[in-house]
This record gives structure tokens, C-alpha cells and sequence, in this order.
């Protein structure tokens, strides 16, 4: 998302919030944002789309934070994966989007509340497949499941402290969530007992509409990079690797996933910014579910 598209979906929260989603109005997003009504409908058809792109935005921004926190670091550091737990979790605390989530689940609206449903689902996915990144394939038979029992502990925990209006630490709370579920996963391993069957799971799972882009799609994006963009000695370089790995038979995750932050970071504030960083994170969702 540009940055005047992200300043108009960024109003148009603030606003959500403020009055409801039923009460505000495109003209008062249009108001608000100081934009003419061509420039809102360029970006956006419908407010429930000026929506889907604001979660978006926000899976966005928390996967790159958690690219970053990863890059160097082992993939079973227990600190490391509560940080990243987490910077979703402040994400929505700072934007106030637990209250739109909560205006949308009780509204009539079923368009928004499948949106709703896609984002959670899409990190309960993501928690699921780093518990069995940081503790083992033994778990993967358990490891959605563990991430529904721990949002659901930390949901709760979240709301209590909200509304008694009680000061925790974020990271201490998911630290110690996290070291109750252990205790769980270690049970559910040892007993092979779980709540949910698998029929259950994939029909969660079958309701999130995400795109997994192929590999020549994503090297064709590379290719509209090239063309747009003029190269230092360090772009280059990189670049080269990255498109060269793409092009394997076999792509080694562990070659590309150490790229992916530094390309990123050396197009800041180039012409391409806003295409690598669609890229890179196009290379690191192909990774995860590959």
C-alpha cells in the first residue's frame, strides 16, 4: 500500500472507530482525508474494500517486523517467537482494532465478518506453523488447535486487563501464556488427544481466500523491478542471488530467507519501494507455504 493510500485507509480507522462503520460515510472519508472522491474510488471501490486493505495492511506490517526480528536468529528462539507474537497483538492495541473487530462481529454485516474471520484464521495459521517450527514436526498434528487454546487464553486476558483498566507487560502476558500452552502441547504429544478432528480444521482453513503466488509469477515481478529500477553494485548483487535461487528446481529456503530483509531494506526511499516490498513479501509468504 502507498503512502497516501495507507494515509487514507489510516483516516478511514480512525473514523470507524470513532462513529461506526455504519455511521461514517465515504464523503466523511473523503472529508477527513482531505481527498477528492476520484482519488478514493482509484484506491478503493467500497468501504468494506477500504477494510480488507486496512487488515491487510496490518498483516503486512506485522509479517515485515517479524521478518526483521527473525533475520540472523535462530527459528526456535523462545524470545524471539514471543516478540513476534506480540507485535500483532500491540499492532491492533495501538490502532484501537479490537473495537472495529468487535463493531464488526456484532453488526449484520456477513462481507465484514468473513474479513474478520480471513485474518484470524490467517494467524492462527501462523502461530500454528511456528509452534512447530520452534518445537518440532511432533506437533503439527496439534499445532492449529494449540493456536486456537492460546488466542483464546490471550484474548480473554486482553479483554480483562482492558476493561479493569489493569497495566501488564504484553510480552510478559504472552510469555507466560506460552509456557501454559506448553504444558499443553506436552500432554496433547504424550496422550495424542486433541478437541478438534481434522474435519473441523480444514473447514477453517478452507475459509480464508489467500493467494499463494507461484514462482513465475513472483519472477515476473522481479523482472518488472529490473526494468523499473537502476541497480547500485549491492542491489544488484542481491537481486541476482535472489532471482538465481527462484529459478532452482529445488529453491533452499535457507539461502533465500536471509535475502529477503537485506533487498528490502536497500531499496528504502528508491522509486521501487513500494514494488520490492510487495516482492519480498510475496518471496517470504511462497517460502512459508512451500
Amino acid at each position: 500500500m502507498n503512502k497516501r493510500k495507507r494515509h487514507v485507509a489510516d483516516v478511514a480507522l480512525r473514523l470507524f472507530v470513532e462513529k461506526g462503520i455504519q455511521q461514517t460515510s465515504i464523503q466523511d472519508i473523503i472529508e477527513q482525508a482531505k481527498i477528492s472522491k476520484g482519488t478514493f474510488y482509484n484506491y478503493f471501490s467500497t468501504k468494506n474494500d477500504c477494510i480488507a486493505e486496512i487488515l491487510e495492511g496490518l498483516r503486512y506490517d506485522a509479517s515485515q517486523l517479524r521478518m526483521e526480528m527473525q533475520v540472523g536468529k535462530d527459528a526456535k528462539n523462545r524470545e524471539v517467537f514471543i516478540d513476534q507474537i506480540s507485535v500483532l497483538i500491540q499492532l491492533n492495541e495501538d490502532r484501537n482494532l479490537h473495537a472495529l473487530f468487535e463493531a464488526i462481529l456484532n453488526s449484520n454485516e456477513m462481507d465484514l465478518k468473513k474479513l474478520v474471520m480471513h485474518h484470524r484464521i490467517y494467524e492462527l495459521d501462523w502461530l500454528g506453523e511456528r509452534f512447530v517450527e520452534v518445537y518440532g514436526e511432533d506437533l503439527r498434528p496439534y499445532s492449529f488447535e494449540l493456536s486456537i487454546l492460546f488466542y483464546g487464553m490471550l484474548h480473554y486476558m486482553l479483554f480483562t486487563t482492558r476493561i479493569t483498566n489493569t497495566t501488564r507487560s504484553l510480552h510478559h502476558m504472552v510469555d507466560v501464556l506460552l509456557s501454559y500452552t506448553e504444558l499443553i502441547m506436552q500432554k496433547m504429544i504424550t496422550q495424542r488427544t486433541s478437541l478438534l478432528d481434522d474435519s473441523v480444521l480444514h473447514f477453517l482453513r478452507s475459509k480464508i481466500d489467500r493467494k499463494v503466488m507461484s514462482v513465475e509469477e513472483i519472477l515476473e515481478m522481479a523482472k518488472n523491478i529490473e526494468e523499473e529500477a537502476t541497480f547500485t553494485i549491492e542491489q544488484r548483487d542481491l537481486y541476482d542471488t535472489i532471482v538465481s535461487e527462484l529459478q532452482q528446481e529445488r529453491i533452499r529456503k535457507s539461502v533465500l530467507q536471509p535475502l529477503i530483509n537485506p533487498f528490502r531494506q536497500a531499496f528504502v526511499h528508491s522509486s521501487v519501494e513500494a514494488q520490492v516490498n510487495v516482492f519480498t513479501n510475496s518471496v517470504w509468504y511462497f517460502l512459508r507455504m512451500n
